[in-house]
């Protein structure tokens, strides 16, 4: 890992940044006063959301964090969109809301907004997901001394974030929850993605920038496994998401050990890209019908699953989890950094190495 990034990390820990409530002040401080380095989800927010999150946390803590964006991305088949929404008629009357409507102006996410925000007001770490930012965004980023990583699936993806000039990537295998950060959203794809150990492995010998490894880590032996691989550091989102802390609801935080959700699949149900989640009827129903449109279909589907949410109804919503979420423990944010680093210099130890 750079320099600079590695300053930033006492134990090589880093929270994933969770789109849609989970991430938030509270726990990118809590993970970051520990040694970790907490993450900001900029996805699903406005400018003025992000600014005032950056603010709070710099409130609750003095320690480096970073802010997540998504890339925007290409508008998805209006026909297919509407056909999904008329898919989805069940479920409105199911919750009693209506389906949709894609606002105005979603497809850009408020991108270049955010990333004049987080210009002005400059964090220690800016993570990049659904493709790579112009080097002209890098470099801008580069003179504030902000650290850039751009998510990556493949080594195709890390090489062109070193050719447009990321400090780092983060190397995401297909054992990740939550969504996959192709920067390629093709269907005929779906499902093909690479284990992390083996994605870690063809990243290391294709680009000489630091990698931090995400797919499904959580525990210490794991995080021990993808450092021996050669990554500097191991991402955690499903760990992190039955924190106190967490914004996750009480209903996805229960789901993740769950007897009734024993497994996870890739599905474009809830936002139209591949992401991953715990099955549940929504996923069964309606996974095979929903397009490649991101995020119109996110859009389709918020007020159904904020009604499931409401009504109590786990088969409704968007349980992301990753592939181990049956390990998920509930323990305060900083408590879990410390046993999670506790564990790895144990594994690392036993491997002969060190973290």
């Amino acid at each position: 890992m750079s320099s600079s990034l590695t300053e930033l990390l006492r134990h090589p820990i880093v929270q994933a940044p969770l789109a849609g409530g989970a991430s938030c002040p509270a726990l990118a401080a809590a993970v970051s006063g520990a040694g970790g380095l907490g993450f900001l989800a900029g996805g699903y927010r406005g400018a003025d959301d992000v600014r005032e999150q950056v603010k709070e946390t710099k409130e609750l803590t003095a320690r480096p964090f970073g802010v997540n964006l998504f890339l925007p991305q290409p508008a998805g088949d209006p026909e297919a969109v509407a056909a999904y929404a008329g898919h989805l008629a069940g479920e409105a009357e199911r919750y009693a809301v209506p389906v949709g409507p894609v606002p105005e102006g979603a497809l850009d996410d408020a991108y270049e907004e955010k990333v004049e925000v987080l210009l002005a007001d400059p964090v220690p770490v800016v993570s990049f997901t659904f493709g790579c930012p112009t080097r002209d965004v890098l470099d801008a980023f580069q003179r504030v001394g902000t650290v850039t990583v751009v998510t990556v699936t493949t080594p195709e993806e890390a090489q062109a974030a070193q050719w447009a000039g990321a400090d780092a990537v983060c190397v995401q295998g297909i054992e990740a929850g939550g969504h996959q950060g192709t920067h390629r959203d093709d269907p005929a794809c779906d499902g093909a993605g690479i284990g992390l150990l083996a994605l870690v492995s063809q990243v290391r010998e294709t680009v000489p920038l630091p990698l931090i490894a995400a797919g499904g880590l959580m525990r210490g032996t794991q995080i021990a496994g993808v450092l021996a691989a050669g990554a500097q550091a191991a991402q955690l989102g499903t760990a992190f998401l039955p924190c106190p802390e967490s914004g996750a609801s009480p209903l996805h935080k229960a789901a993740l050990t769950n007897p009734l959700f024993v497994r996870t699949e890739l599905t474009r149900a809830f936002s139209g890209r591949p992401a991953r989640g715990l099955v549940n009827r929504f996923l069964r129903e309606h996974g095979p019908q929903a397009p490649a449109a991101y995020p119109e279909v996110h859009h389709l589907t918020s007020g159904l699953r904020k009604a499931a949410a409401a009504a109590g109804d786990a088969q409704g919503m968007a349980l992301w989890a990753g592939q181990g979420h049956r390990m998920a423990r509930t323990l305060p944010a900083a408590r879990l950094v410390e046993t999670l680093a506790a564990e790895t210099r144990t594994a690392a130890a036993a491997l002969g190495g060190a973290a």
